[in-house]
């Protein structure tokens, strides 16, 4: 739908530069737009691109203003004001609801009358589905699983029984919630399963990127707690907790029983001990892999920068003849100290 540009600053709080009454219909990047379109500058290694940009109107901070004439939002969060115009110019589509004659929902639970059950879609005993929730075709909700208010379900989500999604979030195809944790005793050799009677438990506005998987708690609950954001294909191990506001990137590994805190950033395929804890803050490179815990704010990485394989490989067997050399070192200054204790004559010899 159609907005002027003054009309898209007062709903994002930004403040207009240039002619208000510009109309804009969509996004598209400073390179690709043209006649209609606002286009945005968050990253200053396109700034080069402003100065050409065909758009009708870009969103950009303040200092960089003067780099073009065309009509502008100035704000100093040029990106999350993006996220904001996108969301104007894109509402979601409205949903009818009801529920498909293909879906089996047990007669002893609880759905929303204002909720959308998708064709053959699973709904269990004793389940609830809020108000205005979307449970996409294919997806299977378990015996007593709780689905929050405006949740969306895409097809072929698994949300093993008890297990509970809070309000307004977003979960991608293929994730399943509450599968049971690597929970195993060795015995004579063998493994015991160790039953996983904990569950998962989701808080409010939290997405869930494709394919990820969740396990349940092995006694307590796994914890997502509120505005937690998680990319594809992350493996999150039964008793952890994730705090509210964290970003976790695709690829991640997490093992059981380890506490991230709030406002943490995990770069993707990051490998993550199990029971260790991460503190509120702590940003964390891709590929990086944490063994120990993490109690200080502050950026960490483990991950040798990208190089010619010749130099790589230099470096990796470098590194292996570390703790040789540590030896060495300490066998040398162990010999000096003793050297130099036969050397220096007794202070009553040395005052003679």
């Amino acid at each position: 739908m159609p907005h002027s540009l003054s009309e898209l600053a007062a709903r994002t709080g930004a403040t207009v530069a240039g002619d208000g009454d510009v109309v804009i219909t969509h996004v598209a990047t400073l390179e690709s737009a043209g006649p209609g379109a606002i286009a945005f500058l968050a990253n200053i290694k396109y700034r080069a691109q402003l100065a050409a940009t065909r758009a009708s109107a870009v969103i950009v901070a303040p200092e960089v203003a003067g780099d073009t004439a065309v009509p502008k939002l100035l704000t100093a969060a040029p990106y999350s004001t993006y996220a904001k115009v996108a969301s104007i110019l894109y509402p979601a589509e409205p949903i009818e609801p009801g529920t498909h004659p293909s879906a089996a929902v047990d007669p002893h639970a609880s759905v929303a009358s204002s909720a959308v059950i998708g064709a053959h879609a699973v709904v269990g005993a004793k389940a609830s589905v809020g108000e205005r929730a979307r449970i996409g075709a294919g997806c299977v909700v378990g015996d007593g699983a709780s689905i929050g208010d405006d949740t969306v379900l895409y097809p072929n989500v698994t949300v093993y029984d008890r297990c509970v999604i809070g309000p307004r979030c977003v979960v991608h195809s293929g994730v399943v919630i509450g599968a049971d944790g690597f929970g195993l005793a060795e015995e004579k050799g063998r493994w015991l399963k160790i039953p996983q009677i904990g569950r998962v438990v989701i808080g409010a506005d939290v997405e869930i990127g494709a394919n990820t998987t969740i396990d349940r708690g092995a006694i307590d609950d796994t914890v997502i707690e509120d505005d937690v954001k998680l990319d594809n294909q992350i493996q999150i191990g039964h008793n952890c907790r994730i705090g509210a506001h964290t970003a976790i990137a695709g690829c991640t590994g997490i093992a059981g029983s380890t506490r991230i805190g709030r406002n943490c950033r995990i770069g993707g395929a990051a490998m993550i001990s199990g029971h260790i804890d991460i503190c509120d803050g702590a940003m964390i490179s891709g590929a990086a892999q944490i063994h120990d815990s993490i109690k200080v704010p502050g950026m960490y990485t483990s991950a040798f920068p990208i190089m010619p394989y010749k130099e790589w490989r230099r470096q990796a067997m470098a590194l292996r003849r570390l703790a040789d050399f540590e030896d060495r070192v300490r066998q040398l200054e162990k010999n000096r100290s003793g050297a130099r204790l036969v050397a220096e004559p007794p202070a009553d010899e040395d005052k003679q």
